[in-house]
Order: C-alpha cells, then sequence, then structure tokens
C-alpha cells in the first residue's frame, strides 16, 4: 500500500513531499542538513540546515534544538538554544521556548510561546526603498 503511494507522486515533486523523522529519545551531535519536511522529536546538539527554498521544519514540544536554524519555514513548540533564520514563516506555537535571536519574513506567535532574545524582521529582498524626490525646482508662491 506505501509502495502504490509512492509511485503516485507527481513527477518534479519529490524533494519537497519527503518527510525525516526524528524521534524522542534520539540525539545528534553535529550540524543536520536537510530537504522536504523535517519533523524533531529528539535533540540535535548543532546546526539546522535546510536545502531547498521549500523545506520546512517543525520542532515538537518534545524536541529540542541547541544550535543555529536556518530554514525557509519553520513552526517551533519545543526549545530552541542559537538563533532562529526563517526565510519565508516562522510560527511559535504555545509551548516554544528560544534563547536566542529570531529573524523572519513572517511571523506568527502564539500566547505562551517565549522568546528571550531580539526579534527581527526581514524585508523582502526586491523591496527597497526609493530615494525622496529632489527639491531642485523652485516652488511657485
Amino acid at each position: 500500500m506505501l509502495q502504490r503511494k509512492r509511485s503516485e507522486r507527481p513527477s518534479g515533486t519529490s524533494g519537497s513531499l519527503d518527510t525525516s523523522l526524528i524521534a524522542q529519545g534520539t540525539t545528534i551531535h553535529g550540524d543536520l542538513r536537510f530537504s522536504g519536511t523535517l519533523h524533531l522529536d529528539g535533540r540535535v546538539e548543532g546546526a539546522v540546515l535546510a536545502e531547498g527554498g521549500e523545506a520546512v521544519f517543525t520542532l515538537s514540544e518534545h524536541g529540542q534544538v541547541i544550535g543555529e536554524i536556518r530554514v525557509p519555514q519553520a513552526v517551533i513548540n519545543g526549545l530552541v538554544q542559537g538563533d532562529i533564520h526563517a526565510g519565508t514563516r516562522l510560527e511559535l506555537a504555545p509551548q516554544a521556548r528560544v534563547t536566542g535571536d529570531v529573524h523572519y519574513r513572517t511571523l506568527e506567535m502564539a500566547a505562551g510561546a517565549q522568546v528571550n532574545g531580539r526579534m527581527a524582521h526581514q524585508a523582502e529582498e526586491g523591496r527597497r526603498e526609493l530615494p525622496a524626490p529632489a527639491l531642485d525646482e523652485a516652488v511657485p508662491a
């Protein structure tokens, strides 16, 4: 039954539908790179780094990251001791506990979530501020 569902995937989306799970009780020492979706119930002592613009990282209420997180999209509901860089969207769920700076483009923060650090909104890359018009011409009175 699982093989049938896997073979029915549309072509060109194989990486975006892949989901990895790190179970509770598992500890990873070192940086973790992933693509697709990563759900962490365990502990990572190192950086969590996404490869690809569609990657999604989910940290459950049991999960812990001791290190930096750099992903396009994240849902945090556990403990993070390090900076978070969410390029597209960051959701801080009620049990999120973050000690470090949070960099985001879009933020959703539930009541009960805690951040002990700076929160910095990142402007879209294509968006720039235009200079003020020059006042070279005299204004008629």
